[in-house]
């Protein structure tokens, strides 16, 4: 290689601006939680543009299930990072954030000036439904994929059934699945690693895997990037205790946010009932009732579900702002958590990456995340009914019975409106083969118009 050629993951295959333009566009699209931000990804990166194909998909996406934090952001961040490096994990991982940092940040702006406006539920209503589609065809497309042999049905099957009926926690099932996996891989050879070899089934991707980005993980570049890493998500909050005291609001919550940004294992979910079990009984931050539409906010803007955490910081600062004006005070919660929240996502995956690409050619390790893999589809499928369940339905009720702990929607609170929507989103999708950003506005159309005529969306 000359002194000025490119290293092999900067050439020309897919350019630098190209990626950004196209990590713009998966960011507009990244609603219903993780599933459906997976299956936008796996459809977009995947599928269609082929720019890494299934196998090495998989492999980071079986990664960043194993860490805390949003999964689907984490996702974006290590596929960025081999396709571009330190620069393109940091720009597919922030623009995947960005607007919903955006519109919740307009909308918790909105709430706490005029209350939630019948427009602005409207809206979002029509695209909740549409996501339900969305999160069915990346259950597909995953599962025709990956799930070719029984045993791998099998555990996909018992994922789920783990989660949604009997409420098995998340590492559980996952670590439970890896084991499995592994024992597959040890006295069922073939089961594994005709999974893992046949996965890129179809066209050849644009970037071979001997393209791909890849850095050796030597112990220097890991203490740098730790003690970057450390220095940019502690540095704001120190600027803020300095500025406005180790007891205030904002304070308070930078230090609360970046202790549950290491502890969400399992997702937003698994996280969510503490934190706003903290925000509203602890704290005072917001009243239960609002931490519910702030968690309906959350679902039904683009982004991960965890973005909630601005909502609560943008309402607990306004009320509570200390010296600061109350507005200034809340927009600055608001931007710190969302920063103390994410960075340590960035800094687990670019930390992690390299080591997990020596390890790709290990069997054992692929065996164990062949098990995970399949348990993936399981588990896509298990948020795909709790998101069902919240989004057609008004309310449900938990039913405890024996070892079942499972959520049952209230038929008689059907929402017709959600339930029409749905089924339009479904058809474009599946029988007109419509893209899913079409479908989406589409439905948000439907949605609004929904809201405007009188008809009930909430």
């Amino acid at each position: 290689m000359t002194p000025d050629a490119a290293p092999p993951h900067e050439q020309t295959v897919v350019p630098f601006r190209t990626a950004v333009r196209a990590w713009f566009l998966i960011s507009l699209q990244t609603f219903g939680g993780p599933a459906g931000q997976i299956a936008v990804m796996q459809r977009t990166l995947v599928d269609e543009k082929r720019w890494i194909g299934q196998r090495r998909f998989l492999h980071a996406m079986n990664y960043c299930m194993l860490l805390p934090g949003p999964e689907a952001q984490q996702l974006a961040t290590y596929v960025g990072w081999l396709l571009h490096g330190t620069r393109g994990g940091l720009v597919a991982g922030g623009l995947f954030v960005l607007p919903g940092v955006v519109a919740l940040l307009v909308l918790s702006a909105i709430y706490v000036a005029f209350g939630a406006t019948t427009a602005v539920l409207a809206l979002f209503a029509g695209l909740a439904p549409a996501v339900l589609a969305i999160v069915a065809q990346a259950v597909i497309r995953v599962a025709k994929k990956t799930l070719d042999r029984p045993e791998l049905v099998a555990l996909a099957v018992a994922a789920f059934l783990a989660l949604a009926l009997f409420g098995v926690p998340f590492p559980v099932v996952v670590a439970v699945a890896g084991l499995a996996g592994w024992a597959l891989g040890r006295w069922r050879p073939a089961a594994p690693r005709k999974t893992t070899e046949d996965a890129d089934a179809g066209p050849p991707p644009v970037i071979s895997d001997d393209v791909l980005h890849t850095e050796a993980p030597t112990t220097r570049r890991t203490l740098r990037v730790l003690l970057v890493g450390l220095l940019v998500w502690g540095v704001p909050i120190a600027v803020v205790a300095a500025l406005t005291g180790a007891g205030s609001t904002l304070t308070e919550q930078g230090l609360f946010f970046s202790g549950t940004a290491v502890v969400t294992f399992g997702g937003a979910y698994a996280v969510l009932a503490y934190v706003a079990q903290q925000a509203v009984a602890t704290y005072g931050w917001l009243s239960p009732g609002e931490m519910v539409r702030g968690l309906a906010l959350a679902e039904t803007t683009p982004g991960p579900l965890i973005m909630v955490v601005q909502f609560v910081a943008f309402l607990g600062a306004y009320r509570a702002p200390g010296d600061l004006d109350p507005w200034v005070a809340a927009v600055l919660a608001s931007l710190l958590v969302t920063w103390v929240t994410f960075v340590p996502s960035f800094l687990f995956v670019l930390l992690g990456a390299p080591y997990m690409e020596r390890l790709r050619g290990n069997r054992s390790l692929s065996a164990a995340l062949t098990g995970i893999t399949a348990a993936v589809v399981g588990v896509i499928a298990n948020l795909g009914v709790y998101f069902a369940v919240h989004t057609l339905f008004a309310d449900s009720r938990g039913v405890d019975a024996g070892p079942l702990h499972l959520e049952v929607p209230d038929l008689t609170s059907l929402r017709p409106v959600a339930l029409v929507i749905a089924l339009v989103a479904a058809v474009l999708l599946f029988r007109l083969k419509w893209s899913v950003l079409r479908t989406l506005g589409v439905c948000a159309a439907l949605g609004l118009a929904a809201g405007l005529a009188g008809l009930p969306v909430g």
